[in-house]
């Protein structure tokens, strides 16, 4: 299972560790005696070895996020003890779909939401925030700890004035969150979907439709808090009610707001540190878990600020 169909990530793994790699029936070994190389070789194999035993199907960006792990285990051997904890113990279960963080930051973040009232994500794209928030906020509802899942977004594109669009609310607004349905989606049916649709178990709401309400018993997730202004934000985290999670993603390095416009995102996180029962994570480019590549555009980008 680690070889993949038809062995497709033998050839990955060779690029990886720069070596040649051979597989012998369910023997996997490696050409060569580099002692870095072959302990790499073998801590990356037993990692995924675990991971296949799960039931986790192996593809690139599983090898990539343990790889690279491993690597900062070697650099930053401190860490070791807690990379030694099991990311699995925060498997989030919904159904036939197990999620479980792929880096110490997302398990990290996983605890944070988890302990936390109001949890706050930053950084680049493709490295979980929305997703794990939107996992964690399923298995809630579905499980009945929580009664709703409330998915926002400040609509900067449309000013937030969608009266003039075609539709209804939903379809009005299914554009500006569709990323938050490709989540819902990859994790359950479409047709579970509009079972919690229907029942009001899911609502969507632009950022600017929740002034004066009170959120009770409900996951709220804000997503791309970056485009929020301070005013906006404010109104948002002050929707919160009894026994209620709010979980609030975005990336300061993408803002949409005018150039005079001050985040409501980075001002939350300046002035709220210390604040008990709010919590801090920051991804960085070497949590990116979609593809290599985007990591190194991402990278890229940083270097050239």
């Amino acid at each position: 299972m680690i070889c993949g169909v038809n062995d497709s990530n033998i050839p990955y793994l060779e690029n990886l560790l720069d070596t040649t790699i051979y597989v012998r029936g369910v023997d996997i070994s490696y050409d060569g005696e580099n002692r870095s190389v072959s302990q790499m070789f073998q801590s990356l194999m037993k990692r995924l070895e675990k991971l296949a035993k799960a039931g986790v199907p192996i593809a690139e960006s599983e090898i990539f996020m343990e790889y690279q792990s491993l690597l900062t285990e070697m650099q930053f051997p401190e860490a070791e003890e807690a990379a030694a904890s099991d990311p699995a113990s925060l498997t989030i279960n919904l159904g036939n779909r197990s999620v479980f963080p792929k880096s110490r930051t997302q398990k990290k973040y996983l605890e944070a939401i988890a302990n936390s009232q109001i949890t706050f994500a930053g950084g680049p794209a493709g490295t979980g925030k929305t997703f794990l928030a939107v996992a964690y906020s399923l298995s809630q509802i579905i499980s009945g700890r929580k009664q709703k899942l409330i998915l926002s977004r400040p609509v900067v594109e449309a000013g937030e004035s969608l009266g003039f669009l075609p539709g209804d609310l939903g379809q009005k607004l299914n554009p500006y969150l569709k990323p938050l349905y490709d989540s819902m989606e990859f994790l359950i049916s479409p047709q579970m979907i509009k079972r919690l649709e229907d029942s009001s178990m899911i609502e969507i709401s632009p950022l600017a439709y929740m002034r004066g309400r009170s959120l009770h018993h409900a996951c709220i997730i804000l997503d791309e808090a970056q485009n929020t202004t301070v005013e906006q934000m404010k109104m948002f985290l002050t929707r919160l009610g009894e026994d209620s999670t709010a979980i609030v993603t975005g990336d300061i390095t993408q803002t949409d707001l005018p150039r005079n416009k001050v985040s409501g995102l980075v001002h939350a996180m300046s002035i709220l540190q210390g604040i008990e029962g709010i919590s801090f994570v920051n991804f960085h480019s070497q949590d990116v878990v979609r593809s290599r590549i985007v990591q190194r555009i991402v990278d890229a980008y940083e270097k050239n600020k």
